[in-house]
């Protein structure tokens, strides 16, 4: 009977960890979105979707702070207007001249201009908000039982989950069903062709950035009920993106999808399983790392990617 309890309790905490860390792989993809579809429309990988993830929870945690009683949902979707409007200006002013031949070494230049935007963006909140912590109150209060009545989850990375769920959903939608995404899909296969057919590569390349950089402020908004908020809180946010896209391969939507659920339940199931608990927590992003590097060797391309 001993024996018994003692395998219904393994199998309870490992669904726990297995849950929970799907639920912040559902945040992860979420995140990761907005990465790869800058990557798939404009060919660039953007440095600054970090602190555009900082900024839109910034941005959501001073609305619900001024606005007592503001719904939740218009401090999040306020952060994503915020980041699309600031990423919009910095593709325009700065990213535009490379797609128009005016700049050279254009590989080399885009990883510049957006490292940089990176940090100014860091240093300038930095220098107006300051270095101390904010956290949000809960969006919801929801009496959540345990799962089958064994598995635990937190509820505020639940209701989280939930919004990134229903963003995701929007976004698919949006995508595969309306001119715009179709517009999207078309520049990101073959520029000239698109351009043919009436659509202005310069203007989807400006769209595509801004809402990547919306996504990328959204996510940050639905977490910052979950983590304590700081001007560099976008670095490890950011970091666990690249390795997402690239887990499920280099501008697809599916791989980013999937790349994030495998990587957050690598990184709970890691943690929670490390023979030493205290020290498991310090190692959360090695594990990712670890099935990062796997995939590399085995399918370099991602999962979904290409073979070039």
């Amino acid at each position: 009977m001993l024996i018994f309890d003692q395998c219904i309790e393994s199998i309870s905490y490992l669904a726990t960890l297995l849950t929970n860390g799907l639920i912040m792989g559902i945040i992860y993809a979420l995140m990761a979105l907005g990465l790869t579809l800058i990557f798939s429309v404009l060919g660039i990988v953007n440095f600054s979707h970090g602190e555009l993830y900082m900024i839109g929870g910034f941005v959501a945690f001073f609305l619900l702070d001024a606005f007592e009683g503001l719904n939740p949902i218009l401090a999040i979707l306020s952060a994503g207007l915020a980041t699309f409007v600031i990423g919009a200006i910095f593709e325009r002013l700065f990213l535009r001249p490379m797609h128009q031949g005016k700049v050279q070494r254009t590989g080399e230049y885009a990883i510049l201009v957006t490292f940089g935007f990176a940090f100014f963006l860091q240093y300038l909140s930095l220098a107006i908000i300051g270095p101390f912590p904010f956290k949000a109150s809960r969006f919801v209060d929801l009496a959540i039982k345990p799962l089958f009545g064994v598995i635990r989850v937190f509820q505020t990375r639940v209701v989280a989950a939930a919004i990134a769920l229903i963003l995701i959903a929007i976004l698919l939608w949006f995508i595969q069903r309306t001119w715009t995404g179709r517009g999207l899909r078309a520049v990101s296969q073959d520029k000239d062709a698109a351009a043919v057919t009436g659509i202005n590569p310069l203007r989807m390349n400006n769209f595509a950035f801004g809402l990547g950089a919306a996504l990328a402020g959204m996510s940050g908004a639905v977490l910052v009920q979950v983590f304590s908020w700081t001007f560099n809180v976008g670095i490890p946010a950011a970091s666990k993106s690249y390795v997402v896209i690239v887990l499920g391969g280099m501008g697809s939507i599916p791989g980013a999808l999937l790349g994030g659920l495998i990587l957050g339940a690598v990184e709970s199931l890691g943690t929670g399983c490390f023979p030493d608990p205290s020290r498991g927590l310090a190692y959360q992003s090695a594990f990712g790392l670890v099935i990062f590097a796997l995939v590399l060797l085995i399918r370099p391309q991602g999962l979904f990617g290409r073979k070039l």
